[in-house]
C-alpha cells in the first residue's frame, strides 16, 4: 500500500474524497450518515456549492447502493465483498455519479476516482477503478435487471433495497404499493419544521423565512408544520436560536395530536430523545403540567435538554432511565398519559437515513419486536384508570406495529383501542388506517409512521 506523506495529509480534501471517507465509516462502524456529514460540514471550509455536492454524493450513493452493487458485481472479476473497503466505497461513489448524476461530467468523476485510488492504494488500484468505470460506461444502457428475474430480485435491484425487505413489504402491502414505496424511499425528503406555538404562529414563521429568502410553505398534514424546499444547516436558519421552531418530520408531529395532552396533566414520554415529540407535547399543553422525558441514551438526553432549553419550555423534566426496568419512588406515581415512542428498525425513515437499508437485517425485526412488547407492557402499569397510552414507531413492519399492539391487548384486557382517526387534525384525515394511524412516504410525502391510541378502562 502506498504511504501518504505529511504534506499530502495536510492538503485540502475535495468533496469526493470526503464522501468516500464518510461512506467507509458508515459501512465499517454502522454509523449514521447525517451525523458524520454534519461533523464534516462544520469542520471543513467548503463553499455552498461543495457542501451541496458532498451531501448529494453521500446520500445518493447510499440510496442507490443496491443497484450500484449489482453493476459492480457484473464488472468485477472477484466478489465485491472481497474488495478493499476503501476501493469498494470509492467505486460505489464513482458509479453513482456515472449512472445517476447528469451535471457531473463522466471524465471528471473517473479521473478523480483514479487519482484517489492511486493515492490510497497504489497504481494498480487506479487501473482497477479506471477499468471498472469504463466497463460500466460502455454498458450504461443496461441499467435494469433481466425482465425474467423473479419479482423480489427485480424490485430489489431496480429500486435499491435488500431482498428480505422487499419480500416483507410485498407480503404486507402487495406488489403495486411496494413498488411505489420503494421508489419513494429513494427521493429526497423535504425539511420540515414545527412552529413553536408558544412563541408565534405558523404564518408568522413562514413570513419571516420567506423574507429571509427561504422557500417556505405550510406542510399539508400538520397544523404547525412548515416545509422548506431547499436544504440548509438547521442551526443556521433564522429563528432557530430564538426557539421559534423545532425540526420535526410531519408524520412525527401528528403523534402529539393523537396523544391529545391537556394542560395540568402528568405525562410520561418513555423513549424521549431527541425531543421532537416531547417538546410538541409541552406546547400542546401550553407548557402547563409535568412531562417526564426519559431515555436510556446520555447523548440523546443531552440533545433533548438542549431543545427544551432553546424552546424555553419549563414543564419538561429530563431523566436518564431504562424503561424496561421497574420505575421506583415518586417516579412511579400514576400518569394521565404515556407515550411509547418505541425503539424500532426505522424503516419508515429511509429517505433521510438510507444507510438503514444496509445496516438492518431481518433478524433485527424480531429482536426489536420483543423489546417493544416489553416496554409497552412495563410502562402501561404506570397509567391511571381512564388514562391514554399511545404506541408509535417510525417503521413499516407488521411485527413492530400491529402485532405489538395486538399482543399487548391480548395480555391486558383492561385496555381498549380508540380510533386514532378521531384525534387527527382535519388536514391529516387521510392518515387514518382502520383504527390506527399510518403515514406512508409514497402516499403522503412523509416518513413512514405508525401509531395506536389505547385507553385504560379500569
Amino acid at each position: 500500500m502506498k504511504k501518504v506523506s505529511a504534506s499530502e495529509s495536510a492538503r485540502k480534501k475535495g468533496c469526493r474524497e470526503l464522501a468516500v471517507e464518510i461512506l467507509l465509516k458508515v459501512e465499517k462502524r454502522d454509523a449514521y450518515a447525517n451525523i458524520l456529514l454534519d461533523h464534516v460540514l462544520k469542520k471543513e471550509p467548503l463553499s455552498a456549492r461543495d457542501r451541496a455536492l458532498l451531501t448529494q454524493l453521500v446520500y445518493g450513493t447510499l440510496r442507490w447502493r443496491g443497484r450500484i452493487d449489482w453493476h459492480l458485481g457484473r464488472s468485477l472479476r472477484r466478489s465485491l465483498s472481497a474488495a478493499n473497503p476503501y476501493l469498494r466505497n470509492l467505486l460505489r461513489l464513482t458509479l453513482y455519479q456515472l449512472l445517476f448524476l447528469n451535471k457531473v461530467p463522466d471524465y471528471a468523476a473517473v479521473n478523480e476516482a483514479v487519482e484517489l485510488a492511486k493515492r490510497h492504494r497504489g497504481p494498480g488500484a487506479g487501473g482497477l477503478v479506471n477499468g471498472v468505470a469504463r466497463r460500466v460506461l460502455r454498458e450504461k444502457e443496461l441499467q435494469e435487471p433481466n425482465a425474467q428475474a423473479d419479482i423480489v430480485s427485480r424490485l430489489a435491484i431496480l429500486w435499491s433495497h435488500p431482498d428480505w425487505l422487499v419480500k416483507k413489504w410485498l407480503d404486507y402491502f402487495g406488489r403495486e404499493e411496494t413498488a411505489s414505496l420503494l421508489k419513494a424511499n429513494n427521493q429526497e425528503p423535504p425539511l420540515t419544521l414545527r412552529a413553536n406555538r408558544l412563541k408565534g404562529s405558523r404564518a408568522s414563521l413562514i413570513e419571516m423565512l420567506r423574507e429571509k429568502g427561504f422557500n417556505a410553505d405550510p406542510a399539508p398534514c400538520s397544523p404547525q408544520g412548515v416545509s422548506l424546499k431547499q436544504s440548509s444547516a438547521v442551526d443556521r436558519l433564522p429563528g432557530f436560536e430564538e426557539g421559534l421552531f423545532q425540526v420535526q418530520g410531519e408524520a412525527s408531529q401528528i403523534v402529539g395530536y393523537i396523544l391529545d395532552p391537556r394542560p395540568g396533566e402528568r405525562i410520561l414520554d418513555g423513549c424521549a430523545a431527541p425531543g421532537g415529540k416531547t417538546t410538541h407535547i409541552a406546547e400542546l399543553m401550553e407548557d402547563r403540567g409535568e412531562i417526564v422525558a426519559a431515555d436510556v441514551s446520555a447523548r440523546g438526553l443531552e440533545k433533548l435538554k438542549q431543545n427544551v432549553q432553546r424552546l424555553a419550555l419549563t414543564s419538561v423534566h429530563c431523566l436518564r432511565l431504562d424503561v424496561t426496568r421497574e420505575l421506583t419512588g415518586t417516579l412511579a406515581a400514576p400518569f394521565d398519559r404515556i407515550l411509547v415512542d418505541a425503539p424500532c428498525s426505522g424503516l419508515g425513515t429511509l429517505r433521510s437515513h438510507p444507510e438503514a437499508k444496509w445496516q438492518k437485517e431481518e433478524r433485527d425485526i424480531q429482536r426489536l419486536s420483543r423489546l417493544q412488547k416489553k416496554i409497552v407492557h412495563r410502562l402501561s402499569a404506570y397509567l391511571k384508570p381512564g388514562g391514554i397510552l399511545v404506541y408509535t414507531t417510525c417503521t413499516l413492519t407488521r411485527e413492530e406495529n400491529e402485532e405489538v399492539v395486538e399482543d399487548f391487548l391480548n395480555r391486558r384486557r383492561d385496555f381498549v383501542v380508540e380510533s386514532a382517526g378521531s384525534y387527527l387534525p382535519a388536514e391529516a384525515g387521510n392518515l387514518a388506517w382502520g383504527k390506527y394511524f399510518l403515514a406512508l412516504p409514497h402516499k403522503h410525502n412523509t416518513d413512514g409512521f405508525f401509531a395506536a391510541r389505547m385507553r385504560k378502562t379500569s
